[in-house]
């Protein structure tokens, strides 16, 4: 028997099927096999058909199927993980009324601000944890307010897993994790902030019915079934957006812990038992899936706009044809501070991290006599490591106390350089586990249904990768990092 898991993104969509009995991975497909199209019908904006989410699931589903000749009725139930922060809004006959306004769309900037600001900062802040910034209820409101004809049509709005579950079973089912990062979830209060959807001009009977991440939120229907591949009636039995979800794969689920990643952008993930932020400028809080009034389980989030696109960038403007590897082994030659040259990051637009500061990356201290092509490698991936580091004080300020730290197997940890700088500055153990957002949601979905008795049974069959140590060389890194921090400091206030 298995259970199947979706990762909705906004690049591609992955399916994966995980045994029943032990949580192992049977297989994983990805649908399409380019990536997705999205659309900016304006600079700023950025659309996808959620419809266009819906047939590649089914795509997906059925390549599974397929491949290893499985009776569908071995499908015991799906678990759904998704972008985060987008906005699908249906009518009465649960059709999208307009494409989803994705988690990179920027419209509504100022509508959140306006609103933060009638509905009251620190009421914001004491209940929500955040600001409504440029998040779905924000995305919302400027709907209602420059597109007044679909707003009238609404029946339900809902964030992008919400709308593939819809399609599964017929039912609009949301979740308080879900709400939370659309910030409609009063933390003060456990329940919807009807308060701001009032001060948004929105009725709250437009929010689906909530249910917690980890129950049954609805059941294949007919049309689902015949659609997707499923058998009718299995259970859909958990529900997350990608970062917390991405935790919960790598079993980060207890305050302390902190789940990384490392690809384009950053993302530092990290998990408090405190319902209270003053960071609220700098990062973002959310309920994590195994979010409780009685047990507290906050997912403080960090973003880094500007980290491997960097190391990209170097690759395939200045590097002539080198691999990643061949970079990273010769970065190693180059010792700890890569003699006094340091690379500025932050080049991928505003950083919230830096109060939303936008002013590029810098080169400081090159010297054209001392530094080679090696010097500058180390140096990138040294300043992409020294800023996942100054990320983590920003959460130790806010209440995190560090005690393990995990990350995927993906682009910069592979990066010896970087794992070593970040466990030693840290100095916290980072293990690396095989996994993914698809395999995550199956065995969340497998858990709920009661097949395993917590993640860390669920999880057990994934090997550990590797382990990076604190290194003995402690001092050394420290010299580099407080060097880099000035520097920092300066251009930040410059």
């Amino acid at each position: 028997m298995y259970w199947i898991g979706y990762d909705i993104g906004s690049s591609s969509i992955k399916a994966a099927l995980v045994h029943a009995n032990d949580g192992s991975v049977k297989d994983i497909a990805q649908q399409p096999k380019q990536e997705m199209p999205i659309d900016s019908p304006k600079s700023g904006w950025a659309e996808q058909d959620p419809d266009l989410w819906w047939k590649h699931a089914c795509n997906a589903t059925q390549e599974l199927i397929k491949k290893h000749n499985i009776d569908k009725n071995q499908i015991k139930g799906a678990g759904i993980s998704y972008q985060m922060h987008g906005l699908v809004v249906v009518d009465k006959n649960l059709k999208p009324l307009r494409p989803s306004i994705i988690w990179c769309d920027s419209r509504a900037v100022e509508t959140g601000e306006d609103l933060f600001n009638k509905a009251g900062h620190d009421k914001c802040v004491e209940h929500l944890l955040n600001s409504p910034s440029n998040f779905t209820l924000s995305k919302l409101k400027w709907v209602k307010d420059h597109e007044p004809d679909i707003f009238r049509n609404i029946h339900k709005f809902m964030l992008p897993g919400d709308y593939i579950a819809l399609k599964l079973s017929g039912k609009c089912v949301t979740t308080p994790s879900g709400l939370s990062e659309g910030i409609l979830w009063d933390f003060k209060e456990n329940a919807l902030a009807t308060w701001l959807l009032e001060e948004a001009g929105i009725d709250p009977s437009l929010v689906s019915e909530i249910r917690p991440s980890f129950s049954e939120q609805g059941t294949v229907n007919k049309q689902g079934a015949l659609e997707s591949g499923l058998p009718e009636g299995i259970p859909i039995m958990y529900r997350a957006g990608d970062q917390p979800n991405n935790a919960l794969s790598l079993n980060v689920m207890q305050p302390g812990q902190i789940a990384a990643t490392g690809g384009t952008s950053g993302v530092v993930y990290a998990i408090s038992e405190h319902e209270q932020t003053k960071e609220h400028t700098r990062i973002n809080s959310f309920a994590h899936t195994n979010h409780s009034a009685t047990h507290p389980r906050i997912g403080k989030l960090l973003c880094i706009n500007g980290t491997g696109i960097q190391y990209s960038w170097i690759k395939n403007e200045l590097t002539q044809g080198l691999s990643y590897n061949e970079m990273n082994l010769k970065a190693e030659s180059v010792p700890i501070g890569s003699n006094s040259l340091q690379i500025i990051p932050f080049g991928n637009g505003a950083e919230r991290m830096l109060e939303n500061k936008d002013k590029g990356s810098r080169i400081l201290n090159l010297n054209f006599n001392q530094h080679k092509a090696p010097h500058l490698f180390r140096a990138a991936l040294e300043g992409i490591a020294f800023s996942f580091v100054y990320g983590m004080e920003i959460l130790k300020n806010d209440g995190v106390h560090i005690t393990s730290v995990k990350a995927g197997n993906d682009n910069l940890f592979q990066a010896n350089i970087f794992a070593k700088t970040i466990a030693t500055l840290t100095n916290s153990k980072i293990e690396i586990v095989e996994t993914t957002g698809a395999v995550g949601a199956a065995r969340a979905a497998a858990l709920a249904f009661g097949d395993f008795k917590n993640m860390t049974e669920a999880t057990a069959s994934d090997a550990i990768q590797h382990t990076y140590s604190p290194d003995a060389f402690s001092e050394a890194y420290q010299e580099a990092y407080q060097k880099w921090k000035k520097e920092l400091n300066s251009y930040l206030h410059n």
